[in-house]
């Protein structure tokens, strides 16, 4: 079970010897996942490892929610090429609120034990950065492909940034890690952590990589930054509709990754599309499991409903309610007011193409102006509002 659908588990032999060691002395592995609050949701994405971590958890292991709060002031350079925009500490503290609530929907939140790394980071001052910095090269840190990338390219790559690899590392040895959970593209991260336990006396830890989930694009990994998430908070008939939206090919990943379905199960469900099954009943049940697991079995049907009610042109029981002040006002500005659309070129072009509606009438117009009222408004196939215009 521990290593289904793990990409690296590194080194196994080390990782046996201290499972066989734990359940002699009766003392769990300590496992640690960090996640820096960049963004105030998880998604899916997220949920790759959390599962894995709960999995362990079920297994009696004390398992670490570690919460970058010091790390995300530098910001994590993995698998980006410019340098990313640091957050003020208000920002930082205001989406950590709310991640161990939301990982709670995954974790056993009474046998978490919930850290900040601003515990340790904070008190070690210039001196003791500067003493961490001494155990490691630049020509190490330089391995990491990112960075060769941007070196190579020319493409500034700010001191900070080398800081953070370094910093995420010394989390593990401030926590004790036996073992340290991630995506692939945190690989270089946390052998960074191995190596600066041996520094500091401690046994190294393994490490476990679990792949990246692309997102709704079915290209780039699921990223609150790309817009092709599915928040785990999200409205159950929202996360129904986004779920369905994923490719049929796409659709087995998902499974892969997210579903609680046995591995024979998948197959037979693979073998079952091949023999002539079709893939959207095989997607609905997908959807279903996941809305089930964030929601409840009533809120999956309902969401099951309602996606039907809406592929047969209908509108869904639920819908943001919008208010606004300025009629008559002119369609793309009301769009972008009422948030369907990021601007007011792209609403004007969703005109253009007919995507459209309002109180179910397409709109042809790109000049017309809306006048006071309360309209159901339609963008796309699945953007709906309540808009009252005043």
């Amino acid at each position: 079970m521990t290593k289904r659908g793990v990409e690296e588990l590194l080194i196994e032999s080390e990782f046996v010897r201290k499972l066989v060691r734990a359940e002699k002395t009766g003392v769990p592995l300590r496992v640690k996942l960090g996640l820096d609050p960049t963004a105030p949701d998880l998604h899916l994405g997220h949920t790759v490892v959390l599962n894995k971590m709960r999995q362990l958890q079920d297994l009696g292991h004390t398992v670490i929610f570690l919460i970058g709060d010091f790390t995300s002031m530098i910001g994590d350079p993995s698998g980006r090429n410019i340098t990313r925009p640091p957050l003020t500490r208000e920002q930082i503290e205001d989406n950590a609120r709310t991640y161990f609530t939301q990982a709670s929907l995954v974790l056993d939140a009474a046998k978490t034990e919930i850290r900040y790394n601003s515990e340790w980071s904070d008190p070690l001052g210039a001196r003791g950065m500067i003493e961490l910095s001494a155990k490691y090269t630049v020509a190490r840190i330089l391995e990491r492909e990112d960075f060769t990338k941007r070196f190579k390219a020319g493409t500034p790559i700010s001191v900070h940034e080398l800081l953070y690899p370094l910093m995420q590392g010394y989390d593990s040895v401030a926590l004790r890690s036996d073992l340290e959970l991630g995506g692939t593209d945190q690989k270089f991260n946390l052998l960074v952590g191995r190596e600066l336990q041996k520094d500091y006396q401690q046994e190294p830890q393994c490490i476990l990589t679990m792949p990246l989930l692309e997102g709704l694009d079915g290209v780039e990994k699921m990223s609150k930054s790309k817009g092709n998430t599915i928040g785990i908070t999200e409205p159950a008939n929202t996360m129904f509709a986004k779920v369905m939206s994923i490719s049929d090919v796409m659709m087995w990943r998902y499974y892969e990754l997210l579903s609680f379905s046995s591995l024979a199960q998948i197959a037979g469900l693979k073998a079952a599309v091949v023999g002539g099954r079709n893939p959207r009943d095989v997607k609905v049940a997908l959807a279903q499991e996941i809305v089930t697991r964030f929601h409840s079995r009533q809120a999956a049907e309902d969401a099951l409903a309602d996606f039907v009610n809406r592929s047969k042109g209908g509108i869904p029981d639920e819908m943001a309610e919008v208010t606004l002040e300025g009629a008559p006002m002119g369609i793309g500005q009301l769009l972008k007011q009422a948030n369907l659309c990021p601007s007011s070129s792209d609403a004007l072009r969703m005109v253009e193409q007919g995507g459209v509606r309002i109180d179910g009438a397409v709109v042809g117009d790109k000049g017309l102006r809306v006048p006071a009222g309360l309209f159901v408004i339609q963008v796309g196939k699945r953007k709906f509002a309540r808009v009252r215009l005043t």
